[in-house]
């Protein structure tokens, strides 16, 4: 894209068709799936996979100037509402007081199949 007020930081998985990170402002743009540090997906229990989507979250974030503690807004995709209780749990490891304002959506499913959540936050930079 040629927007010069826009920034992407790029995934780290050359083969990705997305960015990690979108900036504009001062407000960042991440959508993160269960991915293990190694780049593998965790397609495992919603506690392994939740664990796994906020990590990634979080190291996205970092690497784009920001924090956990600057996210204002997570969207949360379950494909099974049941798994809410679980990743909260998981979310609250993540995130303290005040709360990022938050969605929860129960969705058909998700792009890889196994896979029961992915987060799109956005976040305030520095």
């Amino acid at each position: 894209m040629a927007n010069q007020d826009i920034t992407f930081v790029p995934d780290p998985d050359a083969d990705s068709i997305s960015s990690d990170v979108a900036g504009f402002g001062g407000l960042l743009v991440s959508t993160q799936i269960p991915t293990r540090a190694d780049g593998s997906l965790e397609l495992g229990g919603i506690v392994e996979q939740s664990e796994c989507t906020l990590q990634a979250l979080k190291v996205a974030l970092e690497r784009a100037g920001s924090s956990m503690d600057r996210v204002l807004h997570l969207t949360i995709y379950l494909t099974d509402m049941a798994d809410r209780a679980a990743f909260n749990e998981v979310y609250q490891r993540f995130f303290a007081k005040p709360w990022p304002v938050r969605a929860a959506v129960g969705v058909a499913s998700l792009a890889v199949e196994g896979m029961r959540v992915e987060v799109t936050a956005m976040a305030a930079k520095g």
